[in-house]
């Protein structure tokens, strides 16, 4: 076992050997071959670059694929049935009997799935698995089964089931839903006996107005509703949005901005549909098809095994959770964060289709597809569950993989929308973007390795290669060749640019250096576009003519390919139909809409800027290194493109979130905000706004500290207090940094520290493990505590003592860049700088308390915070401004481990 400060490893005579990290520690291990729970994290804690090992959550994704267990010995030992580990000695020996378990099982395995699984673990030990002798033992059939050749062992696409297809469907209807109707839909999710909560019904109640049949063309019903935290209002906008969807036989979209949402809305949504088969046909998790693994590539992976014998275990353990798997979405589904930490990015997700690759009907697969099974199946769902992202792309693009059109929408976590919106309609003439559309029109080139396909080959078949079209299609792959090529960015670096783009970024990045301040900063640097070099303006009407040469016969390519729908209608079957549409809608979306746009700001350097825009020139750098170069475009207000897609589309539309208000303490000027913030001074019809209050009552479960007298650029004074407050409520602290630097500085002054104390200390941009698995331990280690930066506060939704304490180090104001000047400068100067600090104060506070009997300690480290910001709390929270010893004391009493008393105010 590992920790900050080293480690721990029981031997087979059960002899505990102290490690300490660093080379020695590394050979011991080498020569061990030991039990450990996620080896990249214990590897990184003792300075090891890889040592051999048997990770317990290798053996538990091969026996319990897709399913969740926190990768620690306390989250096996939890998942197992196992009595909880209280010490690294315990711990070390819990992975012996967690290992014992798992092994077990795998022997009470039915006839058919031990023999499925004993062919892939004899692939998975022929590539070196450590398990693998141990596991063939134990799986053996004794009759020579299951030795099957390792394509044949890992072509476990052939036994997944074929999706169906079915006539399209009809439009909804019209019936409205009445609120008395929504109330008792929620007392039936709720059930017999449930604690009344009149404020949910409330909610439920206002929401029904979107609801109702739309009265006026074109512009939707736009219900804003804020609900308090411990209100309820996921089952709140359930209730309602299932009634509309049952009785008019429609669709109703919910999108959400993060993944633990999504997940949340999936566990409610067993309370709806309690029986499975029912939910399956009623309810999709849909996102985008980055998200979802694709067999295409799998397939190819497993052909290339012969020359990559090394791949053969992460392989197996893809094949095992793909047999497993509900939907094969691999961000937020039943694929274990920690997969990717233990098999790397190129042997998980990598194998989704991460750059629009798809070959659609063409594809060996397509029948068989995850994404086209959720894409079907979505169009005769009752509930959708998507994100943000996903809803704006489609409903700018009239669909992503098909053209349906929801015409009722729930966005919650609605304070993200203005957010989202700037993503979308934001877009980036860079060399990475530009390289990208390379690869993907001209696929692999010469020299290099990339499973990367190409647009010749997702066309095959759909055209003559002797006729007009092959023509078109030749003269725009030769287009794509002006787009930065394979080793850009050394290039730039070198100023040896090649082809009208690259020499547009060569100078472009000589303005930034040249303009920008701190250009020696290790971090990114930027520069306002305008007055331009004339270098660049030169380079920049090349560029206009480069995109012209690909987009025109690009343009012309897809126009005679939909036309073939209409002139070979008698002989194209429903699946070419099907690709052709696919094919067209996919180049529009990937390579027609990005060329056109950055054709359109190229031409713009010589003009005015456009008023509704900001555009500036940058250079982003990793750890000091250059990783792009471009000219980007933002909309100054992306609400706007918002109103004019989505919401002018739909008939109607709920807005939801705890914190959509502002606290400036003038009630009107905070509605006006959240309106601007959804888009609604854009539509032509006014906002129906609702708002609930918490059920919690916060003076008597919270306390909100400033502490006084630590210097916030003395990282040394800032580390102390970190631990300190973290030692005082006995771990559940959660700490937020507004830079990653800081982040790094104080976890490696406390690691050591919090560790002899026995909490675990996480942390974001250090440990070897995504941030979600990081939220996943603290989630499930009550005394664990984490760090992150401000954006964590997004993703954490952790009830209970696991977090008790908040500790920010700065007042969260928004960055000072380009970007963010244009926006203060049309949306109320310093009072929009306070509006976004005070909502993220709000949402960081709103994660302390989840639910009833939750208290919390929120500190603020930052003693220049000031008194207008207070309404990010609460009303009734008193913000405190005392001394560290002070806020230790105070932490102590409030939520420390010896604490059962109500929080007094001082």
């Amino acid at each position: 076992m590992t920790g900050a400060r080293g480690g721990v490893m029981l031997s087979p005579d059960g002899e505990i050997e102290t490690l300490v990290p660093g080379a020695a520690a590394a050979e011991r291990l080498r020569q061990a071959c030991p039990m450990v729970c996620h080896l990249p994290a214990a590897a990184q804690r003792l300075q090891a670059t890889w040592f051999p090992g048997h990770d317990l959550l290798d053996l538990h994704a091969f026996v319990r694929p897709a399913r969740f267990c926190a990768p620690t010995p306390r989250g096996l030992a939890r998942a197992l049935g196992l009595p909880l580990p209280t010490s690294p000695e315990d711990e070390a020996r819990t992975l012996v009997h967690a290992a014992m378990v798992l092994l077990d099982e795998l022997t009470r395995l039915p006839d058919k799935a031990k023999r499925e699984a004993h062919a892939i673990a004899l692939v998975m030990a022929r590539g070196g698995w450590p398990w693998g002798r141990g596991v063939l033992a134990l799986l053996d059939p004794g009759d020579g089964g299951g030795a099957a050749g390792a394509p044949r062992a890992l072509a476990v696409w052939k036994d997944l089931p074929e999706v169906s297809e079915h006539a399209p469907e009809p439009p909804p209807g019209n019936i409205p839903v009445d609120p008395a109707e929504a109330r008792a839909k929620l007392a039936a999710l709720l059930g017999q006996g449930a604690e009344a909560r009149p404020q949910q019904a409330d909610y439920a109640s206002a929401l029904c107005v979107a609801f109702q049949p739309r009265a006026t063309p074109d512009w939707p019903t736009l219900v804003l509703a804020e609900a308090g935290t411990g209100v309820g209002k996921t089952l709140g906008y359930i209730a309602p949005a299932s009634l509309w969807a049952e009785r008019n036989e429609g669709t109703v979209w919910i999108s959400t901005y993060t993944r633990n949402l999504q997940r949340q809305l999936d566990s409610e949504l067993d309370r709806l549909y309690p029986d499975p088969a029912e939910k399956r046909r009623k309810v999709v998790i849909r996102k985008g098809r980055e998200n979802y693994l694709c067999l295409l590539n799998y397939e190819e992976a497993v052909g290339r095994l012969g020359a990559n014998p090394q791949e053969a275990v992460a392989l197996g353990l893809m094949a095992r959770w793909i047999k497993a798997t509900r939907d094969g979405d691999m961000v937020g589904g039943d694929f274990p964060g920690w997969m990717v930490d233990i098999l790397g990015r190129e042997r998980s997700l990598a194998l989704a289709d991460r750059r629009g690759e798809c070959v659609f009907s063409s594809c060996d697969h397509y029948d068989r597809c995850f994404i086209e099974r959720a894409v079907r199946r979505a169009r005769r769902a009752r509930l959708v569950v998507a994100n943000h992202a996903l809803v704006l792309i489609q409903a700018a693009l009239g669909g992503i993989d098909d053209d349906s059109r929801p015409t009722r929408y729930v966005l919650d976590e609605g304070h993200h929308v203005f957010d989202a919106a700037d993503s979308a309609f934001s877009a980036h003439l860079s060399g990475f973007e530009g390289a990208e559309l390379r690869r993907w029109l001209l696929g692999a080139e010469e020299g290099h390795r990339s499973r990367a396909r190409g647009l010749r080959r997702r066309v095959d078949g759909l055209y003559d290669p002797a006729g007009p079209l092959a023509a078109d299609l030749e003269e725009a792959l030769n287009g794509a060749r002006a787009l930065p090529g394979p080793g850009w960015a050394q290039r730039l670096a070198g100023g040896t640019g090649r082809g009208a783009i690259e020499r547009f970024l060569g100078t472009a990045r000589t303005q930034v250096l040249a303009r920008a301040p701190a250009s020696e900063s290790a971090h990114g640097l930027e520069t306002d576009l305008r007055p331009p070099l004339p270098e660049l303006l030169d380079d920049a009407r090349a560029v206009v003519a480069a995109l012209t040469d690909l987009v025109v016969p690009l343009k012309a390519f897809v126009r005679a390919l939909v036309k073939r729908l209409d002139e070979d209608a008698d002989e194209l079957d429903t699946p070419m139909r099907a690709r052709i549409e696919s094919v067209a809608r996919s180049i529009e979306r990937r390579a027609l809409g990005p060329a056109q746009v950055w054709r359109d700001m190229a031409a713009s350097i010589a003009e005015d800027p456009p008023a509704d825009f900001v555009d500036w020139l940058a250079v982003e750098r990793s750890e000091g290194r250059e990783v792009d170069i471009g000219m980007h475009r933002h909309w100054i207000d992306p609400t706007r493109p918002f109103a004019a897609t989505l919401a002018t589309r739909a008939h109607g539309l709920v807005v939801t979130s705890a914190t959509l208000r502002d606290g400036s303490g003038d009630g009107e000027a905070d509605w006006l905000s959240a309106e601007a913030r959804a888009g609604a001074p854009h539509l032509g019809t006014p906002a129906i706004r609702a708002s609930v209050p918490s059920p919690f009552d916060y003076p008597a479960t919270t306390r909100v500290l400033v502490i006084t007298d630590v210097k916030r650029d003395d990282l040394d004074q800032v580390s102390a207090a970190y631990r300190e407050l973290f030692r005082a409520a006995g771990g559940g602290g959660l700490g937020l940094f507004t830079a990653i630097g800081r982040l790094r500085a104080v976890h490696g002054r406390i690691a050591p520290a919090l560790d002899a104390l026995g909490l675990p200390l996480l942390a974001q941009h250090v440990d070897a493990m995504d941030i979600s698995t990081l939220i996943e331990i603290f989630r499930a280690e009550e005394d664990a505590c984490l760090l992150g930066t401000d954006a964590v506060r997004d993703g954490v939704d952790v009830p209970g003592r696991s977090l008790r304490l908040i500790v920010f180090d700065r007042v969260p104001w928004p960055r000072p860049d380009i970007l963010h000047k244009a926006r203060r400068k049309a949306m109320g100067g310093s009072l929009y700088d306070d509006r976004i600090a005070r909502l993220r104060l709000k949402q960081a506070f709103g994660r302390l308390v989840r639910r009833a009997g939750d208290r919390g300690v929120f500190v603020m480290l930052d003693s220049r915070l000031p008194s207008r910001l207070g309404g990010a709390f609460p009303e009734g929270v008193v913000i405190e401004r005392v001394g560290l010893a002070a806020a230790i004391a105070i932490v102590a009493q409030s939520v420390g481990p010896m604490d059962v008393s109500p929080l007094q105010a001082e």
